[in-house]
């Protein structure tokens, strides 16, 4: 085993994971496919060098698979922004052995484009909140299903709000429905009411994981952050003091505008496409509750709106300028004081 600095490049796959190794001048030492198993993949890596530098593109697994590479066998691992590093390749032809190569390549020479490597419990974090994502989601269409139907069968709307628990008696046992329709509706709203008790549950769950999380009791203290979008920012953020300035965290948040100018012409190109959309849904949701209860949004909206903005734009807006504002606040220095 030498003990010079070898940089290896994972192309992760969930059968297996291709390891290129190559030295400081960049020759390639070894290039193999190994099983997805950090101990098989360490000892191929231990017989040139102890020290390690590895790079792997960020995916479904690969930040498991870095972290106990790391803990295992003292490695420095960097997760890679797989966007950035396929523009990087000049070659056309995508193969194992070639993306391997080029995550070495890039770690050696330092020109890897890194993404954060979330610390386990964070990790751990974003699964419950995304899994009460995704029952938020069912219970939309489960909604949109049932609208659909009373629309397609021309059923006059009740004197009720819709979704309250008066409507709901409405369209459990008096609307007046086919018979295939009636137990399609009994279905959905039978579907609906599971789908909502197990909201309830990982809501119980997200509340009791994030009880003594410093940084969660702080967002739920800012006005207008519940509990949802307080786990929602610090799984999908994590820590605010990796960003160097408001601005770009506003961007990783996917609420900064889009420059698309060219020559003469300047002009702007709706949000960029950045970031995760049920983050930026969150931070838009909560800047419509800012414009109606906090006095200093509401006056910030006031003013844009008297300028022509549209309500879209507004609420873009008022998000940039809170998220802006919050990554001051939640600085270490400033949680201690």
């Amino acid at each position: 085993m030498g003990t010079l600095e070898v940089f290896v490049g994972l192309d992760y796959h969930q059968s297996g994971v291709q390891v290129c190794i190559l030295n400081r001048q960049g020759e390639q030492l070894a290039n193999r496919l190994c099983a997805n198993d950090s101990v098989a993949i360490g000892q191929v890596v231990q017989q040139f060098s102890a020290k390690v530098q590895a790079a792997i593109e960020a995916c479904c697994g690969a930040a498991d698979l870095a972290e106990e590479l790391m803990q295992q066998w003292g490695w420095s691992v960097d997760l890679a922004h797989p966007g950035f590093v396929s523009r990087m390749k000049q070659n056309p032809d995508k193969t194992d052995f070639s993306d391997a190569r080029l995550l070495a390549d890039l770690e050696r020479v330092g020109y890897l484009p890194r993404v954060w490597l979330a610390p386990e419990e964070v990790r751990e974090l974003r699964r419950l909140v995304r899994y009460r994502q995704q029952l938020a989601q069912e219970r939309r269409n489960l909604k949109l299903r049932l609208g659909a139907m009373l629309r397609e069968q021309r059923v006059p709307k009740p004197n009720a709000t819709p979704w309250t628990k008066k409507w709901l008696r409405w369209l459990q046992s008096e609307a007046p429905l086919s018979a295939e329709s009636r137990w399609i509706v009994t279905q959905q709203l039978r579907r609906l009411q599971q789908v909502e008790a197990d909201i309830v549950t990982v809501e119980e769950r997200l509340e009791q994981q994030t009880a003594q999380d410093d940084i969660v009791q702080a967002l739920r203290r800012e006005k207008g952050v519940g509990l949802v979008t307080a786990v929602t920012l610090r799984a999908e953020i994590g820590r605010f003091d990796r960003f160097r300035s408001g601005k770009q965290l506003a961007r990783f948040c996917g609420l900064s505008p889009r420059n698309a100018s060219s020559g003469e012409r300047q002009a702007d190109a709706g949000l960029i496409k950045a970031g995760n959309p049920q983050l930026r849904g969150v931070l838009i949701e909560l800047a419509h509750r800012l414009m109606r209860y906090s006095p200093r949004w509401r006056e910030l909206a006031t003013t844009l709106r008297g300028k022509g903005k549209a309500g879209s734009v507004v609420a873009a807006a008022v998000a940039n300028r809170w998220v802006r504002a919050l990554h001051h606040q939640m600085q270490p220095a400033a949680l201690a004081a």
